[in-house]
């Protein structure tokens, strides 16, 4: 069974007036099909206002359908008696982690979610020590929040999410705030989990070279999926990702100007590794 199965999805954001007459309609999501399966890695791209936060929120019901559907692991999310399950099932985790830490000490961030749900105190720990493990912050676990790096802070934030044991993790926009330390950090971390801990992972994100270990792709643009494959098709075709305002790794970039400038240079190159190992083909040639 699929653990998110989105069905002609349509969502519309209405502007109102102080008298409740309607000023304007946006379709932010415009039927939208979207079937992710446990396990699976899929990073969401798109530039802004594609309306990849948008899907985001749907998929954790903090959104409703206009129309269409959203299932979480058989629930759906329009139904009020589903939703605690559903928060429970896919947890989310946001740009900006000061707005999801809220303790002051770092093990009692990670043990809020789970105290909240109702686990015993023990089970409470013995997940704050897992989930601080998971993401290779355990050494900190007695720091003060405000002590830590940005990429740090947003680990705490994933180990929260974790300790709630979900079955999925959405993850909007997660790097946006942190440098490219912090970036690499996270990113391994959200890889270690989809792997080690089987958890599904929904990515949503505007940078290209954290895409390329995921399963499947999708991107986004005016609120359409507008492309989806593996990343190594996505990234075989740069003109159609530059059409929709965006870029391609720095990698595939160059293996594309190679290839535009005669030498026999396969598309969707993904790593510095593959080009070297194909330009060191085209040399013992």
């Amino acid at each position: 069974m699929e653990m998110i199965k989105v069905d002609n999805l349509s969502f519309e954001y209405i502007r109102r007036d102080e008298d409740g007459n309607v000023e304007s309609i946006n379709k932010a999501i415009d039927q939208v099909n979207l079937d992710v399966h446990k396990g699976d890695f899929i990073a969401v791209l798109g530039a802004n206002g594609s309306g990849k936060s948008t899907l985001a929120k749907h998929i954790n019901a903090i959104l409703y359908p206009t129309e269409g559907s959203v299932w979480v692991n058989g629930m759906n999310t329009m139904e009020d008696k589903n939703l605690w399950d559903i928060r429970q099932t896919a947890g989310m985790v946001f740009q900006n982690p000061d707005n999801q830490i809220i303790a002051t000490v770092v093990e009692e961030d990670v043990g809020f979610g789970p105290e909240n749900l109702g686990v015993p105190t023990d089970e409470i720990w013995q997940r704050v020590e897992q989930s601080l493990k998971a993401v290779g912050m355990l050494e900190y676990r007695k720091s003060s929040p405000n002590k830590l790096s940005g990429g740090q802070k947003q680990r705490v934030a994933i180990a929260g999410i974790m300790a709630m044991k979900p079955q999925c993790i959405i993850l909007d926009e997660p790097t946006a705030m942190l440098d490219p330390n912090g970036r690499k950090e996270v990113i391994a971390t959200i890889r270690e989990l989809n792997r080690k801990e089987n958890v599904t992972v929904i990515l949503i994100t505007h940078h290209m070279d954290e895409v390329t270990y995921a399963d499947k792709v999708f991107v986004m643009e005016k609120g359409h999926l507008v492309m989806e494959g593996t990343p190594r098709e996505i990234f075989s075709r740069v003109e159609e990702i530059k059409k929709y305002r965006m870029d391609v790794p720095q990698v595939t970039e160059l293996a594309y100007e190679l290839s535009k400038a005669g030498l026999s240079v396969p598309a969707g190159i993904l790593t510095v590794e593959e080009l070297v190992a194909a330009l060191e083909a085209i040399k013992t040639h």
